[in-house]
């Protein structure tokens, strides 16, 4: 027998919001729709849930199908769920359940499903830009990686498990979208001892010239908190 409810039906979707740091600048792997709603236009990985998929597990298909890249290894944290009645033109009310990740590696990207193009683009460039409603989302994740930078050990996880002071500071120039101190920048991460921790070697600077820069490693997991907090107004 059919169930009948009177309640209204909705579909289910998960969105992906993925973060790197390329050449100095904040990117967000985006696909080039194939097709309609907003066919041609660039959108964030995602698609509909399947019955009886989990939704961290719906996510990462997605990621699969639609960019090639294998998000096993990526932390993605639930960002939030977005539901206004209009974010979808289709006749159905979709409500969406966006994550968040972060990677030091911009993997190559092989497009699928209804995605046409799979790339990474600096996020400044497509802001203002997306399908439904990923704008929205977009702007919501950076703010939360913003965020996090300033509470949490996260900025770490935007590169290779070993790097320098100078490598790190770029990552919270490109999140946050300022022109750091290096001498501030430096008091500030050496007294947050729950942060990082030296590994003894250093590292010749790009080119050749000046002085090697002291290599270190983090402490401490990306999400844990940190004891003492970096405020991008003390920037």
């Amino acid at each position: 027998m059919a169930y009948r409810s009177d309640f209204p039906v909705f579909y289910l979707t998960v969105d992906v919001v993925v973060f790197a740091v390329l050449d100095g600048v904040l990117a967000v792997l985006v696909v080039r729709r194939g097709e309609d709603p907003y066919a041609g236009r660039w959108a964030l990985p995602g698609g509909f849930v399947g019955d009886g998929e989990e939704l961290l597990d719906a996510a990462r298909r997605e990621l699969v199908e639609e960019t090639g890249i294998v998000g096993d290894g990526l932390a993605l944290e639930q960002l939030k769920t977005f539901g206004a009645p209009d974010r979808d033109r289709r006749p159905h009310r979709v409500v969406s359940v966006a994550y968040l990740a972060v990677t030091p590696h911009a993997e190559a990207t092989t497009a699928g499903t209804d995605a046409e193009e799979a790339v990474w683009r600096p996020v400044d460039e497509v802001a203002g830009t997306l399908a439904f409603d990923h704008d929205e989302i977009l702007a919501t994740a950076r703010e939360r990686v913003a965020s996090k930078l300033e509470y949490t050990r996260l900025g770490r996880s935007f590169l290779p498990p070993e790097f320098t002071l100078a490598q790190l500071r770029g990552v919270y120039e490109a999140v946050w979208g300022l022109d750091i101190d290096p001498g501030n920048f430096q008091r500030k991460l050496r007294s947050a001892r729950d942060f990082l921790e030296s590994t003894g070697t250093s590292a010749k600077p790009a080119g050749g010239r000046g002085r090697p820069a002291e290599v270190f490693r983090p402490i401490g997991e990306p999400f844990d908190k940190l004891a003492t907090p970096i405020f991008r107004s003390a920037m």
